[in-house]
């Protein structure tokens, strides 16, 4: 729940839960961004040191890989095996996503039409590190 978009005036110890919840994800998005940074950077110097001829996976594949598991703890499902995830909780997941989508992106999803990247994309955004979001020097 947030506090701070729901109740105009916080208690003061409406406020410390509210900073404390804050704190905390702020430290999570940390952790978990400085995680795919080690795994973009391990695979890179893993596949250098066997010699491979292939680009390593760019930051976005681990971050797509942690985006489908998250997504099936939150379906309940098995982030290994994807079995046994809940079809309606999926459901409102990603209308969740298409809500954002139009909200903060000005962009809408058919519900008839959904939204997904070929093979050919992903590829490109593997091996495109400005699509990808990464820094290029």
């Amino acid at each position: 729940m947030n506090l701070e978009n729901t109740c105009p005036v916080l208690t003061p110890a409406e406020r410390q839960v509210v900073d404390a919840i804050g704190r905390a994800d702020r430290v999570l998005m940390e952790t978990v961004h400085n995680a795919l940074d080690d795994a973009t950077r391990q695979a890179a110097e893993e596949m250098m040191s066997v010699g491979s001829p292939e680009k390593p996976p760019a930051f976005a594949y681990f971050a797509s890989v942690v985006h489908q598991r998250m997504f099936c703890l939150l379906c309940g499902a098995d982030p290994e095996t994807m079995q046994g995830g809940d079809p309606e909780m999926a459901a409102r997941i990603l209308e969740n996503g298409r809500n954002i989508s139009a909200h903060y992106w000005n962009r809408t999803n058919s519900r008839d039409e959904p939204q997904s990247f070929t093979v050919q994309q992903a590829a490109s955004i593997r091996d495109n590190p400005v699509a990808s979001g990464e820094e290029t020097t």
